[in-house]
């Protein structure tokens, strides 16, 4: 039976991405996924803008794609879309790479090569890391599933009923038909 190496990370900070390829830490194991293609960036960049734009004028906090942040001493994830309120990042050196918090949202979209047990692992991870809202994209069906804090079901909204993007807890005021999302 094969042992898995597992890194610190320490360890996966040191390690150079190859063209194509994305790095995540999950428990200590490296996880490698390929590059998200055209429309998965698509919805990414274009939610991402929103959110910029609703910010430029309601200064809660910031916004960011594709960054590491530290969830525990061995997990580092790379949500697709991340907001941190403004009180979270007061003290943060910005300059570190992972971030060493999480997000208050976490945003994923769900790509083709993405499997069930592996998204709900991410989900709890996040969760258990103090993520207060978990949103993940389903652009192939226009769902999204919303997990919340200290709740076990989540919510599935779908773009079809005209459900809109929101989270009034954490970014109040902010919200987004998910069919602009997946247009």
């Amino acid at each position: 039976m094969a042992t898995k190496t597992l890194l610190t990370i320490e360890q996966y900070t040191a390690l150079e991405e190859p063209v194509g390829v994305r790095y995540e830490l999950s428990e200590g194991e490296l996880i490698v996924t390929p590059s998200a293609n055209f429309f998965h960036n698509k919805t990414r960049d274009r939610l991402n803008a929103r959110i910029q734009v609703f910010l430029g004028t309601n200064p809660f906090g910031e916004v960011v794609s594709e960054m590491d942040m530290t969830l525990g001493a061995d997990v580092v994830r790379r949500p697709d879309v991340a907001f941190i309120q403004k009180a979270h990042l007061e003290g943060i050196d910005l300059n570190r790479v992972p971030l060493p918090i999480a997000p208050d949202i976490a945003i994923e979209i769900v790509s083709k090569s993405d499997r069930a047990d592996d998204l709900n692992l991410k989900v709890s991870q996040y969760l258990e890391a103090g993520v207060q809202a978990v949103w993940l994209l389903y652009p192939g069906t226009q769902l999204a599933y919303r997990y919340l804090q200290g709740k076990l079901d989540p919510e599935v909204r779908s773009a079809h009923a005209g459900a809109r993007l929101e989270e009034p807890e954490v970014l109040p005021g902010f919200s987004l038909p998910l069919s602009e999302i997946f247009k």
